[in-house]
């Protein structure tokens, strides 16, 4: 045999060994090829003054390289680690380290660079269907064409070539470092067998699970008045990322071990086969890869987690543009909303205009709020509220001595919290007016410019109104003392109405519902296509790295299950221990990656959006989905050395 027939059949038994590999490889090298043409792709350039699109593509590709670059070269550590026997026997025979350097490096030239021409002509094919989903995620209107881009080939080459070169030093490096009989040892030396536990691993996991709940536990308290200044803030979030990660760490290094031992001393030593394949496993595994665990649930967590808070912004898009536009426009000025008035009668668009006085008045709600209100931000005995007449609002009639407050979101509820009842004290020129709270209404009677930030409006008897009007504080009086609305009557003219608004809104100073809501998922449009792409390449290059972990814990363990094949088992019964450590392979990792995302939206959702539980939901569901492909497909493979142990 000569040396390249060994390269052709070492390229043959590779690829059939590490085919996932070569798929991420090609799927990573598409993905990247696709999005640098985004870049460069004309389109791109008409709709980026309103998405900012080449800017955001061109940061996503560098981050995407990246992962790509940890990924490529974590695999090919394992891959030249699982050859080590083989490197070894080519010494034994007389071949000198430079050959077989050049060897692998034909090899991995050939697998590489065909995987590389693969991936840019599937990254072609794509773009038009990846620029498509853009378009649709931010509602742009342009059109989506098939486009070359030159530049985007040759970067896409660079890169990639220059993550090869790094291939290639590491795996000289390695083969020059080792001496012949290392390298017979490299295989069982990077793997940590506990064969015992010790007090000091059960002290550090439950020090793990205590500091991953102490993080839960400052994230859910991260919002609640708790900490009122920024570099509170600040040190309240960078000691929920300390904790939890280290406690991560601890929690693969101790605890899982820990755990898993004290499942199986309460089965008091009687251990179905099912449990030593799985439990035993684990016990003996988990440790070794604790670091790689760690990085795969704090990364998978960062990609759920803001995936969700892009998914809530978009998703909320509509509800916030109704909590800062009261209606579907809401005018400055007297003068162009009479000129939009005109505009939609000569195009026979039915509307219904709506003037709504209001005054701003300094309100004492120290009574009601939920909290000492020393702790709250601002002044509640002296808070600035737009009042509007009960005349004034629909189906409410406020008594004179009772006031009833509208307008509230989650995100002020987290802010200023506020009780069922209690008094509130309205202050004009002269004297202060004592009020019964009587209940709180989530409608916003006024747009966002005139109420004092986004706080709620104070509806009040009509009497109380005109009393607070001839007595009005005019220094606190804005210029405007009307919210001129107009709401469209027929959803099917509001896009015609909102054409002829633009027209009106030269200046930019009015606002529209439409507009709003369009400019809220254009810019977290782009953020979850970027997250999620990202995302998905994580996802599939970590999932890579744990079903090359199994791969290699298989063949370790392939002369075990000979021997249980030969005591009788059955391949059924060796598969249900097999099912159950994938579970735990693949589960564990994920679930505990659930739960930190859990906590990391659940600590400030409400700063994105008005919806939680829908989008957080769907993202988590779809991640679970596909993460479970790879558990599923690592199952197959030790069915696959089962069947063949004997």
């Amino acid at each position: 045999m000569n040396i390249n027939q060994l390269i052709l059949r070492n390229l043959k038994k590779n690829l059939r060994n590490y085919y996932l590999y070569v798929f991420a490889l090609i799927f990573s090298v598409a993905l990247y090829f696709a999005f640098v043409t985004l870049q460069y792709d004309p389109a791109i350039n008409e709709v980026k003054s309103s998405i900012k699109g080449a800017a955001a593509i061109k940061t996503a590709s560098i981050l995407l390289v990246v992962v790509v670059s940890i990924f490529i070269l974590y695999a090919n550590t394992i891959f030249i680690k699982r050859r080590s026997k083989e490197i070894g026997l080519f010494q034994l025979i007389g071949m000198t380290k430079h050959k077989i350097f050049r060897i692998l490096s034909a090899e991995n030239m050939m697998l590489y660079f065909s995987s590389l021409a693969i991936g840019v002509a599937a990254g072609f094919s794509i773009s038009k269907l990846v620029l498509m989903i853009l378009f649709k995620i931010v509602d742009v209107k342009a059109d989506a064409k098939l486009h070359f881009s030159g530049q985007a080939l040759i970067q896409t080459i660079i890169v990639f070539c220059g993550i090869y070169l790094l291939i290639m030093v590491m795996n000289y490096t390695f083969i020059k470092k080792q001496s012949i009989l290392s390298l017979f040892k490299v295989t069982s030396s990077t793997e940590d067998q506990v064969k015992r536990i010790s007090f000091f691993q059960m002290l550090i996991g439950a020090l793990g699970i205590v500091l991953i709940l102490t993080g839960y536990y400052v994230s859910s308290e991260l919002f609640g008045g708790k900490f009122k200044t920024l570099n509170e803030l600040f040190g309240a979030m960078s000691f929920i990322l300390g904790t939890v990660i280290v406690g991560t760490f601890l929690f693969y290094k101790g605890s899982v071990t820990f755990i898993s031992n004290i499942i199986r001393k309460s089965k008091g030593g009687y251990l179905h086969i099912s449990e030593v394949l799985s439990l035993s496993s684990i016990m003996f595994r988990m440790k070794s890869n604790a670091l790689l665990l760690t990085i795969i649930t704090t990364v998978s967590a960062l990609a759920i987690g803001l995936l969700s808070l892009a998914y809530i912004s978009y998703y909320s898009a509509e509800k916030t543009a109704e909590q800062n536009v009261a209606a579907d426009f809401s005018f400055m000025n007297e003068k162009d909303a009479k000129t939009f008035e005109s505009s939609l009668n000569e195009r026979n668009i039915s509307y219904v205009k709506k003037e709504t006085p209001f005054l701003q008045v300094n309100v004492d709600i120290a009574n009601i709020m939920d909290g000492d209100p020393k702790e709250m931000q601002g002044d509640p005995h002296n808070m600035q509220l737009a009042v509007v007449s009960d005349k004034e609002v629909e189906q409410v009639d406020v008594p004179e001595e009772e006031a009833v407050l509208s307008g509230y979101n989650d995100l002020l509820q987290k802010i200023m919290g506020l009780k069922d009842s209690g008094s509130i004290k309205v202050k004009s020129k002269h004297k202060t007016t004592s009020l019964q709270y009587k209940g709180l209404r989530k409608e916003f009677l006024l747009s966002f410019p005139f109420t004092s930030g986004g706080l709620p409006a104070v509806i009040v008897d009509d009497s109380l109104f005109q009393y607070l009007n001839k007595n009005k504080d005019p220094r606190i009086q804005l210029a405007q003392s009307e919210c001129i609305t107009v709401n469209v009557k027929h959803e099917d003219q509001l896009d015609k109405a909102n054409e002829l608004f633009q027209k009106v809104n030269k200046k930019d100073q009015h606002l529209s519902s439409l507009d709003a809501s369009i400019a809220q998922k254009s810019l977290f449009g782009i953020v979850m296509f970027i997250v999620g792409f990202l995302g998905l390449t994580f996802l599939i290059t970590s999932g890579c790295i744990l079903y090359f972990k199994q791969m290699g814990e298989s063949e370790d363990e392939k002369p075990n299950y000979t021997i249980l094949r030969k005591l009788g088992f059955t391949q059924g019964d060796l598969m249900k221990g097999i099912r159950i450590k994938q579970m735990y392979n693949f589960g564990i990792p994920l679930v505990v990656g659930l739960f930190h995302s859990y906590f990391a939206v659940q600590s400030g959702w409400f700063l994105f959006g008005s919806e939680v539980w829908a989008p957080m939901i769907l993202v988590m569901v779809l991640y679970t989905a596909l993460y479970s492909i790879f558990g599923f497909l690592s199952v197959l493979y030790y069915k696959k050395v089962i069947k063949s142990s004997l």
